[in-house]
């Protein structure tokens, strides 16, 4: 939900506890990269944006890392995807390379980041993912459980299924 500052309305996406629970399970560190213009727009507050990513974890388990970004593209900050900014600070946090890392995103800008960070890019089209975001992907799963499996080498990148999902639709924080 885009510029949510409510806790009680988080719904975890379909298969995320699962894939979360399989990644935890062979000892890799995970984390949330987000784009929050809804701070810098004044939608929300920065305070519940942590309410909601407390939430998050309470559904779903610890992160190792967050890293919200509070700017509006306009700002023309480091951080705000498809800039690298976020992916190399939670690289430095967690003691890794930027090249250690995957990155599962839901848009064309998480992809962006991904490049420009060194990390290895997996998308998980939505309904607000475009068409040509998925044909511009180096790597698509069609589901969460999907990326983690690729990330794990448990699951031949070229037999994941093309995503019904796809849209040409925009919405949401792109």
């Amino acid at each position: 939900m885009p510029y949510n500052g409510d806790p009680e309305l988080v719904e975890p996406m379909p298969g995320a506890a699962a894939a979360l629970d399989l990644i935890r399970a062979h000892g890799i560190p995970v984390g949330v990269i987000s784009n929050q213009s809804g701070v810098g727009r004044g939608l929300i507050t920065r305070e519940q944006v942590d309410a909601v990513n407390a939430r998050v974890a309470e559904l779903l388990g610890p992160f190792d890392v967050w890293e919200i970004c509070p700017h509006v593209a306009a700002d023309g900050c480091s951080c705000r995807k498809p800039e690298p900014g976020m992916l190399r600070s939670a690289a430095r946090r967690l003691g890794l390379d930027p090249g250690q890392m995957v990155f599962v995103g839901d848009i064309g800008a998480d992809m962006g980041a991904a490049r420009a960070a060194g990390c290895r890019g997996i998308l998980v089209p939505t309904a607000i993912t475009l068409r040509e975001e998925v044909a511009a992907a180096g790597t698509v799963a069609a589901d969460l459980t999907g990326a983690v499996r690729l990330a794990l080498g448990l699951a031949d990148s070229d037999s994941a299924p093309e995503p019904a999902r796809a849209t040409t639709a925009a919405g949401g924080e792109r």
